[in-house]
């Protein structure tokens, strides 16, 4: 598509959103408010929900039916934010009729239906983009920054805390809904993929449908993560400490004014001692400096990315392959779980964050 009117005015990507629920709602504000993208279609089951679009956007059309959207020759793209178990059929579908594709995490339900997602989009040369909304965040961004510019020296280990009460899912567990976040900004922060995983897990309030789960990673460079998710807790906590050799940061996506805080805080081995009793360590207790972050909606810097990579034929730093990595890594979770939290190793692929 050309990227200038006949007039010489830039010409707005057309997109089209399936699911007005929760996310939904979200994605089409973002792309109707960018100067390059316009939405055309909101699709949804929900009279109600269709109606409530319509009431906020009266020049979108609203449907019922996805395959108006694939139908349309003048819409370009398609976001889905619906329920986990339908992103595989209508992502397939819209793939395969011709229309570049955001899909909310996780891509897909399954590592199967994860690659032939990968496959279809390869094959019909249109852009597969996984909505790992934290990657955009301009606070994991600046950690990355942090993190490859050697900040914090040789990363140690890592702590994440994702917890609430609620929400909670219908169709998946909570493993399937909060860790795809912290497994996407690992992967990122890290350039690659864990080699294994471990998983205990436990279901309280429905049988079978665990609502709370600790998962250790184990990635390269003998960097340990480990991530506790929960719709059980009386806390909102999203909480990720990375500890280093030489510093430590601390990012809490809670907080308004300081996301993050790189402390100035170690331990070191004293290098010579010739008894037991002199044996030292030595702590060092430096300044805590904050980062300024810009503060920018990680969603519209998503939605803008999707629309440059369609526009310029760039590959998404979220593209379908980074969707699918972080499938690998939920499902052999799940495993785990069911097998007592017995470390299960990932098949690996270099470059988790190009």
């Amino acid at each position: 598509m050309s990227n200038k009117t006949p007039n010489g005015e830039i010409a707005k990507t057309t997109v089209g959103v399936i699911g007005c629920g929760y996310w939904g709602p979200n994605l089409i504000r973002n792309f109707n408010q960018l100067p390059i993208s316009r939405v055309k279609y909101c699709c949804d089951l929900d009279d109600s929900r269709l109606k409530h679009m319509k009431s906020l956007y009266p020049n979108v059309a609203i449907t019922k039916n996805y395959e108006d959207l694939i139908n349309d020759p003048e819409v370009d793209a398609v976001a889905i934010a619906t329920p986990v178990s339908t992103h595989f059929p209508i992502a397939k579908d819209c793939l395969e009729g011709g229309k570049h594709v955001l899909v909310e995490k996780p891509l897909a339900a399954s590592i199967g239906e994860a690659e032939e997602l990968v496959k279809i989009a390869e094959a019909k040369q249109r852009i597969l983009f996984t909505g790992h909304t934290f990657v955009y965040n301009a606070a994991v961004q600046k950690m990355k920054e942090l993190v490859e510019e050697g900040e914090l020296g040789d990363i140690y280990y890592v702590s994440s805390i994702r917890v609430n009460l609620g929400l909670f899912q219908e169709d998946i567990n909570v493993i399937w809904d909060l860790a795809p976040h912290d497994i996407s900004i690992l992967n990122y922060l890290f350039g690659s993929e864990p080699i294994t995983v471990s998983t205990f897990a436990k279901s309280y309030i429905r049988p079978g449908i665990e609502d709370v789960a600790f998962l250790t990673l184990q990635y390269p460079k003998n960097i340990v993560a480990h991530i506790h998710v929960s719709w059980l807790d009386p806390c909102k906590i999203r909480r990720t400490t990375l500890v280093g050799s030489r510093k430590m940061l601390v990012y809490d996506d809670t907080s308004t004014l300081e996301k993050i805080r790189v402390y100035d805080k170690g331990v070191t081995i004293q290098p010579h001692y010739d008894t037991f009793g002199e044996f030292q360590l030595a702590y060092r207790f430096g300044d805590i400096v904050v980062p300024k972050i810009n503060d920018v909606e990680p969603l519209k810097t998503e939605c803008i990315h999707f629309i440059e990579c369609i526009r310029n034929g760039a590959r998404p730093m979220s593209d379908g392959t980074q969707g699918l990595n972080v499938v690998k890594v939920v499902e052999r979770a799940c495993e785990s779980a069911k097998l007592g939290g017995a470390p299960l190793a990932l098949e690996r692929h270099q470059g988790g964050s190009e």
